[in-house]
């Protein structure tokens, strides 16, 4: 089942991430950090109610935000629709233990039938240029790649910007 999160989850999200950040980092992909994904940034998804979580069995094992706001990093991208009416991926995320199993899928469909449902143009997000495997994923979904962008306290290594049109 996927649900809006509820404030007193945030810590157990936290924990999904830090989780996925220490099992991409064993692969040498330093995608997350200490810096990110913060605590603060999941509360501010709570309080904007775009922040979901992926259930199984009454337990949080995924999470994604999904937004109508595009984040300034974004603006010097350009898209393929115009900036009007978009959907935004942010913080997808599966605990490792229970990857590979079409949870992360199960998260995309959920949002992009979101972005489908309310007529939004396209669906938007940015993936780590160092994650090869997050790119052929959102690639195998119809997603194209459209330009760089960086996030200094998170690598020195750019974020490839992707969206598909709906």
């Amino acid at each position: 089942m996927i649900r809006l999160a509820k404030l007193p989850e945030i810590t157990q999200i936290v924990s999904i991430t830090k989780a996925c950040a220490t099992f991409m980092q064993s692969q040498g992909i330093y995608q997350w950090n200490e810096h990110y994904p913060s605590e603060a940034a999941f509360l501010r998804d709570v309080d904007r109610q775009e922040l979901y979580v992926l259930l199984e069995t009454e337990r949080i094992i995924g999470a994604v935000v999904v937004s109508t706001q595009m984040d300034t990093e974004y603006l010097p991208i350009r898209w393929l629709t115009p900036s009007i009416n978009n959907y935004y991926i942010h913080r997808l995320c599966v605990h490792p233990d229970v990857q590979g199993r079409g949870h992360a899928r199960r998260l995309m469909d959920f949002a992009e039938n979101m972005a489908k449902t309310n007529k939004a143009a396209s669906v938007r997000l940015d993936t780590f240029s160092q994650n090869k495997r997050n790119q052929r994923f959102y690639e195998t979904r119809g997603y194209q790649k459209l330009g760089d962008i960086y996030f200094p306290k998170q690598s020195q290594d750019p974020f490839h910007c992707y969206e598909l049109v709906l």
